[in-house]
């Protein structure tokens, strides 16, 4: 039988899908945290189009996944992947100090974001 207009089709693939969708829109939300820092309140052009461009992409594929995936364990992996993304791009760029508790934590929420997917 063919699709069915408005009913949606599941099959093994497409929480795979799902997933890599929100993996892929948690570093756009880290691709836009920094561009809106570097953005000095959208006084700069270039960081404040990169923004708006990955904010918009990173928060449909957001949605998508959530169509799949629970609410909660989709939002805290997105913010997870993002937040970690976002504070190893500061520290690898001299923005931030890296230090040994800072990356502790880091690995605690990769784990955290690990322990989710398991979990699911």
């Amino acid at each position: 039988m063919g699709a069915v207009p408005g009913v949606r089709q599941d099959g093994p693939g497409r929480n795979a899908v799902s997933w890599i969708v929100l993996v892929m829109s948690g570093v756009l939300e880290a691709v836009w945290a920094t561009a809106l820092g570097r953005s000095e309140g959208f006084s700069k052009p270039a960081p404040s189009v990169v923004f708006l461009v990955a904010f918009i992409v990173s928060m449909a594929g957001l949605a998508y996944a959530m169509r799949d995936l629970s609410v909660g364990t989709a939002y805290a992996v997105w913010v997870g992947i993002g937040a970690v993304l976002t504070v190893v791009y500061a520290m690898a760029t001299g923005d931030e100090p890296a230090s040994l508790l800072k990356v502790a934590f880091l690995a605690m929420i990769i784990g955290s974001v690990i322990g989710l997917k398991l979990a699911h």
